[in-house]
């Protein structure tokens, strides 16, 4: 039997999309308090509305735009265009709309798997994540600060290593690792495997873009957004299997920062890539 935590279950059923046109998928909300929707909910949506129109293969790449903030109260509507149906490749577009404007677009490809070559960077070195803490005893000090975001649904399993992006006190080198699973056991679908990999590729990716800098996210004159995401799914893998998030950012300029990811699995596989471009900027 599966099991999945209160959070995952949560996830999951967002994920569940209901179809009520041909290519027309509306998906739900989380009961929270937001000022915007999860980037990260929106792109895991819009790619599991593509993947249920896709007969054969599996996602290998995908590329989107953020366009607007979404409202975190009303449904999102997502429409599929069916770009192209190959024999071995399958193309789809994804607009993401709310209140008669899109607020999100994807294009993905979905390839069915084939033998080629085959070589990756090593994976870098970390310590096994039952060394580590959870986020909840990482977070524990600031309790009464955080206030509600304390209490949130956490459906991913985060165990940072060294020091908690959002509570450094001194600018750091722009690196960043953690290891990351899905906080329960998901069903043998690997459509939502891929889901939930990108839901969790958009909850520390783009703080490696300030770890240089002296500023944090709760500054009132920083404002950040991620702009576009990126990904490349390179081999099969479980998103309820620890995977090592290896991050960087390689420069910001010009109000607007880029950073780089990699999903290792344990055995030292190479499974995803992705790259983010995201707004950074002080307001004045």
């Amino acid at each position: 039997m599966t099991i999945v935590n209160d959070a995952l279950d949560l996830l999951v059923r967002l994920l569940d999309l209901e179809a009520i046109e041909v290519n027309i998928f509306r998906g739900t909300q989380p009961d929270e308090e937001r000022q915007r929707v999860f980037g990260g909910q929106v792109a895991a949506q819009a790619l599991m509305a593509a993947g249920r129109t896709v007969e054969h293969g599996r996602v290998h790449s995908l590329h989107s735009y953020f366009l607007r903030p979404g409202d975190p109260t009303v449904p999102i509507l997502y429409e599929v265009d069916r770009i192209r149906d190959g024999r071995s490749f399958t193309t789809r577009r994804v607009v993401a709309i709310q209140h008669g404007q899109a607020i999100y677009n994807m294009s993905t490809s979905f390839h069915d798997d084939e033998p080629g070559f085959d070589h990756q960077f090593p994976m870098p070195d970390a310590p096994d994540p039952e060394t580590l803490p959870t986020m909840t005893e990482r977070l524990e000090p600031w309790r009464e600060e955080l206030g509600e975001w304390f209490d949130w649904p956490r459906p991913i399993d985060q165990r940072h290593i060294g020091e908690l992006p959002w509570l450094r006190l001194e600018p750091l080198e722009p690196h960043q690792r953690l290891w990351i699973r899905a906080d329960g056991e998901l069903p043998d679908d690997p459509l939502l495997h891929a889901c939930v990999a990108v839901y969790a590729s958009d909850l520390s990716l783009f703080d490696t873009i300030i770890h240089p800098h002296a500023v944090r996210w709760k500054d009132s004159k920083f404002m950040g957004a991620s702009l576009d995401h990126c990904m490349w799914f390179h081999r099969r893998f479980r998103a309820d299997e620890w995977l090592l998030f290896d991050t960087d950012s390689p420069v910001a300029a010009g109000g607007r920062g880029l950073a780089r990811g990699f999903f290792f699995e344990r055995s030292g596989r190479l499974v995803v890539s992705m790259a983010q471009e995201g707004l950074a900027r002080m307001r004045s």
